[in-house]
C-alpha cells in the first residue's frame, strides 16, 4: 500500500517538474520574441536616430521624412499618446470602478451570471476589432455630436473613448475580485 502511495506521489512530482519546465521554456520563448521585436525595431530606426540625434528625435516637433532635409521628431506623438491615455483613464476608471462595485455588492445573482462572462468576453476582443468599431461607429458619432477638433471626428476624444472601452474589462476584472476579498466588516 505504501509503495503505491509513494509511486503516486513520485508521478505527481514528475508531472509538476515537467509542467515547470514547459512553463519555463514558454516564458523564455516569449521573452526572446519580445527581444527580437525590439532589436528589429531599433535596428531599423537607428540610422534615422543616429543622423538626427536622440535628443532631437525625442524633442523634435516636425515629422517630415520625405523632405529634402529630413526631419524626425516625435515629441507631439509622445504628448498625444499621453493625452489620449490620460483621457482614457479619466473616462474609463470611474466607469470600471462603479461597475466592479455593482458586480461585487449589488448585482442580483441571475444578472451576475450574465454580466460577468460578458465583461470577460470583452477582454478577449482583439484591438483591431475595437479599432474598426472606432472608425465605423465612434468617429461618425463624435462628428455628429460636434465634439471635434480637426473637423473629421478623428480627434483625441474619440481615441480616448475607444481606449477607455478597451481598458474597462481589465480594470473590472481586477477590482471586482479584490472587492469581494475584503472582509464584510470593512465593507460595512
Amino acid at each position: 500500500m505504501r509503495d503505491a502511495v509513494k509511486t503516486g506521489a513520485s508521478r505527481a512530482r514528475t508531472k509538476e517538474k515537467a509542467a515547470q519546465v514547459v512553463f519555463l521554456i514558454t516564458s523564455l520563448v516569449s521573452l526572446a520574441a519580445v527581444a527580437c521585436i525590439c532589436v528589429f525595431i531599433f535596428k531599423g530606426a537607428w540610422p534615422a536616430i543616429s543622423e538626427v540625434g536622440l535628443w532631437n528625435f525625442l524633442s523634435g516637433t516636425a515629422w517630415k521624412p520625405n523632405n529634402d532635409p529630413q526631419k524626425f521628431g516625435i515629441f507631439y506623438m509622445i504628448v498625444g499618446s499621453l493625452y489620449v491615455s490620460g483621457g482614457a483613464l479619466l473616462l474609463g476608471v470611474p466607469v470600471a470602478l462603479l461597475t466592479a462595485v455593482y458586480l461585487a455588492f449589488f448585482c442580483p445573482k441571475g444578472l451576475y451570471r450574465v454580466l460577468k462572462p460578458a465583461v470577460e468576453l470583452l477582454a478577449g476582443i482583439p484591438s483591431v476589432v475595437y479599432g474598426f468599431f472606432g472608425i465605423v461607429v465612434l468617429v461618425p458619432a463624435v462628428r455628429a455630436l460636434g465634439e471635434r477638433w480637426d473637423g473629421s471626428g478623428n480627434a483625441m476624444l474619440t481615441a480616448s473613448i475607444l481606449l477607455a472601452m478597451m481598458i474597462l474589462p481589465t480594470i473590472i476584472g481586477v477590482v471586482e475580485p479584490a472587492l469581494r476579498a475584503v472582509p464584510t466588516s470593512y465593507y460595512e
